[in-house]
């Protein structure tokens, strides 16, 4: 029996792969879960139409996250911490901080998109990597200067 996988299922396939199961297994165990539908004609038709209207989508998106990305990649996020004398912050600068400064400069990020390679504990400059979409990266300046 030929199904649509409405899910992942381990090692038979992702979503939306066609594919040939025996007939006990798809009646008693895919389509019982809803892990997959039989593939009638319009079933398969109008799936191939779902597929071909989310690439559109995901097109568009991946476009408009490239255009944010260039916008952010220039951008220099300046963040004023307590330090001691030889530089060490009394505390750290985390991806938190980094987001609000990205916030306030009209960027949507959320603290969960940066990576930071490194915990920043001494002032200083540093480069780090925002996640706009799935792919689609953008690399900000973060300059830590002392409070005063």
């Amino acid at each position: 029996m030929k199904v649509i996988l409405a899910q992942d299922v381990r090692s038979l396939g992702k979503v939306g792969d066609l594919v040939r199961v025996a007939d006990g297994y798809a009646r008693n165990f895919l389509v019982p879960r809803k892990l997959a539908m039989e593939a009638t004609e319009d079933r398969v038709k109008e799936f191939k139409h779902l597929q071909t209207m989310a690439d559109a989508k995901k097109k568009k998106a991946s476009a408009s996250a490239k255009k944010v990305a260039e916008k952010l990649s220039g951008q220099t996020v300046t963040l004023r911490a307590q330090a001691g004398e030889q530089d060490k912050l009394f505390g750290s600068i985390t991806s938190g901080d980094i987001a609000n400064e990205l916030t306030k400069a009209g960027f949507n990020v959320e603290r969960r998109d940066i990576q930071l390679d490194e915990v920043i504990k001494v002032l200083g400059q540093y480069r780090v990597k925002v996640r706009i979409a799935t792919g689609v990266e953008a690399e900000v300046k973060v300059n830590v200067e002392r409070e005063k």
